[in-house]
């Protein structure tokens, strides 16, 4: 049973203000996220919900809370968890976005922690952890192909 953290890097050719500005606000985040709709903003404390539309049977929203936006440098969120509960420790997971220049480009860190504190059983701990490792291999890259085409036209 793994799920610890997942834990992606990629270069991205582009400067940290523009990545900053890609997985931070909502207009970026649906080009990248597959469509996501949110209304978060990029200060901490901004909560909502992001949503994925679709066919009624593939719909999924869920309850997104802005914990930390540095400028140019770190943008985290907690997700996952309850509505009319505050995203915390042992309730959510914990996704952490770190940015730094190198070269004309910036790389982006992607983790997410918070699997093993939610709580649930093993089978259902294991499956989120899949579906989010499948996930992020997908969109990491996305947020990476997203930008440099923002960048180039």
């Amino acid at each position: 049973m793994e799920q610890g953290t997942i834990e992606r890097e990629i270069t991205i050719a582009a400067s940290p203000e523009v990545v900053f500005d890609v997985i931070s606000s909502p207009e970026h985040i649906r080009g990248w996220w597959n469509g996501a709709e949110t209304g978060i903003d990029a200060t901490a404390g901004s909560v909502g919900t992001i949503a994925w539309p679709g066919e009624p049977s593939h719909e999924h929203t869920e309850q997104i809370a802005v914990v930390e936006a540095q400028p140019y440098s770190r943008f985290a969120f907690r997700w996952v968890y309850d509505a009319g509960t505050v995203a915390a420790a042992g309730n959510s997971l914990l996704v952490v976005f770190e940015l730094r220049p190198e070269g004309g480009g910036t790389v982006l860190t992607m983790t997410e922690t918070g699997f093993r504190e939610r709580g649930w059983s093993e089978a259902v701990a294991q499956g989120c952890y899949d579906d989010h490792v499948n996930g992020w291999d997908l969109f990491v890259p996305s947020i990476r192909d997203y930008t440099e085409a923002l960048v180039a036209a």
